[in-house]
């Protein structure tokens, strides 16, 4: 979901833009800022050989991401930070409405 999120907001912008991109997920912002460069040089496979998780929604991510200037804020999910809270509460709305 994480992944997702992150590129649908990235590819709702209408045009090139400076974001500061918070994600209470290390996984989003180390795959962001760290890893997805090992994994493009060694053809989509991790440290250890294996394909990358989710390489389709990384390829997204990296697309989405190309036209605009992100910094990618890593925030203690559950922790009091507004904003995260209110991502939150409105993923868990979407939740329960599909579930119905």
């Amino acid at each position: 979901m994480e992944l997702t999120a992150a590129a649908a907001a990235l590819e709702a912008l209408k045009r090139p833009c400076r974001v500061v991109l918070h994600t209470d997920s290390e996984y989003v912002r180390n795959g962001m800022t760290r890893w997805h460069t090992g994994w493009v040089r060694r053809n989509w496979r991790n440290s250890a050989g294996d394909p990358v998780a989710n390489m389709d929604l990384w390829q997204r991510l990296l697309v989405a991401e190309k036209r605009h200037v992100v910094e990618w804020l890593w925030v203690r999910g559950h922790s009091g930070d507004a904003m995260n809270d209110r991502v939150d509460r409105m993923a868990t709305a979407a939740r329960e409405d599909l579930l119905g």
